[in-house]
């Protein structure tokens, strides 16, 4: 009889001759290295999607830590993901709640929050769902030419709006590609766990030449340090009770499909590259991701998801240990709690968050293609090449379709598509 966690046990061998599997641990000190990048890897997103809605990122960063640590526990510590703040609300947060992206803090949070409750319930739903009657069903709903598409429109994306932050500012997007040139240049010419930090590394090698060039040499738009001495050490976010408006679930609430997508392709990418088979544990997943949403909703914080951020990491480093996850959420934690920690992180510049994720988005798009590579995806088949392609176009272009008041997105409205297109095609089959 198996037992809800797995006997962890030592990775033996140089970290740089295999990949280092779900099941194994790594020395104290590289793991603890490991665990802070995958920190620092979803801190960009994490922090950028709440200050989008209007929410406090502390809290954000906080709530994450504490879901990662949820999700590693309901799963049986059997799947490698981090849990943060999640894309898929923020247009939907802002039909419910009328509040500008960007603008500051969101009056109507309570009325967002609410629908993140909702949301997270029917997600947490669809995932016992999924328990008692198997993945065969969803599967068949996303098969690997729709879950290798979806994860590459997630990358896809966010594309264009990282790429928004440094356009217009020559500096700035010089520095962006110094960035990428510094995390690139570890990954190709560095071996062993150096190279398996690259995304570290590289970001703190790109933020010394920053501060150089601009403190320094007086280029570009200098770093302001005065916010780390003026914050506390120690502080607890403000927490939001949620409000429950039947018009703001019923806007929000459908965003549980989307994340069921989202999750699917993902746990299907890291499957992929671990060459373990995790689809027993989807439904677990699912039913974690629901609660913890929930959690956080209930709080005050966004809507959680698995993060692509994170899968990019473990394509790069191929240590897939879930242990890291857990030393990465106590990190976010401390974090979170820590107002001081949160001023010096938030002196990263954008222009050097900007080169980490478009390494980093990059890599959950190859990690999508990866996913047809390793399923043999035929695309000589007009059906697969249909899909994949419309699929990829409207995620890409962000074709964001109304119903309503309800916004779809551009991952959402591409995710439909691609699960329609892919169910009207297959009659064809079945004829």
């Amino acid at each position: 009889m198996s037992t809800w966690f797995p006997k962890w046990r030592p990775y033996q061998g140089q970290i740089d001759h295999r990949p280092v599997a779900t099941d194994e641990y790594l020395p104290p000190a590289q793991s603890a290295v490991l665990g802070i990048q995958h920190a620092f890897a979803m801190f960009g997103s994490t922090v950028l999607a709440p200050l989008l809605m209007g929410f406090n990122p502390n809290l954000a960063i906080l709530m994450s830590g504490i879901c990662t640590i949820l999700f590693f526990c309901m799963t049986g510590g059997r799947v490698p993901s981090y849990l943060g703040s999640s894309f898929a609300f923020i247009g939907v947060v802002a039909a419910a709640t009328g509040h500008i992206t960007g603008s500051g803090a969101n009056p109507n949070i309570g009325v967002a929050l609410g629908g993140i409750v909702a949301c997270g319930v029917i997600y947490a739903i669809i995932g016992f769902m999924v328990m008692l009657t198997g993945t065969r069903w969803i599967e068949k709903l996303m098969p690997p030419v729709v879950t290798g598409a979806v994860v590459m429109i997630i990358g896809l994306n966010l594309a264009p709006v990282t790429v928004k932050a440094v356009a217009g500012h020559p500096f700035d997007m010089w520095m962006a590609l110094i960035t990428v040139l510094c995390m690139g240049i570890i990954a190709v010419f560095t071996r062993g766990l150096l190279q398996r930090l690259l995304l570290l590394i590289g970001l703190l090698i790109a933020y010394l030449i920053y501060a150089i060039a601009t403190n320094g040499l007086g280029l570009g738009q200098p770093i302001d340090f005065s916010q780390i001495s003026a914050a506390p050490w120690f502080g607890l976010p403000s927490l939001t009770a949620p409000t429950f408006q039947t018009n703001a679930m019923l806007i929000i609430a459908p965003v549980a499909l989307i994340l069921v997508a989202e999750n699917l392709g993902h746990i299907k990418a890291v499957g992929a590259m671990t060459g373990e088979d995790l689809t027993p544990y989807l439904g677990k997943a699912f039913v974690a991701d629901g609660i913890a949403t929930t959690l956080s909703g209930s709080v005050g914080a966004p809507g959680m998801t698995t993060y692509g951020e994170n899968i990019g990491v473990m394509a790069v480093t191929r240590v897939y240990s879930t242990i890291v996850f857990v030393i990465a959420g106590i990190f976010a934690i401390f974090l979170g709690l820590s107002p001081k920690f949160g001023a010096v992180i938030s002196t990263i510049p954008s222009a050097v968050l900007t080169g980490a994720s478009i390494v980093v988005f990059g890599l959950i798009t190859i990690a999508g293609a990866k996913i047809w590579l390793e399923n043999k995806v035929d695309f000589s088949n007009n059906k697969n090449l249909i899909v994949a392609a419309v699929t990829i176009i409207l995620g890409a272009g962000n074709f964001e379709l109304m119903f309503g008041n309800f916004n779809l997105g551009g991952i959402g409205t591409a995710t439909f598509a691609a699960i329609l297109l892919n169910w009207l095609f297959g009659l064809k089959d079945k004829s």
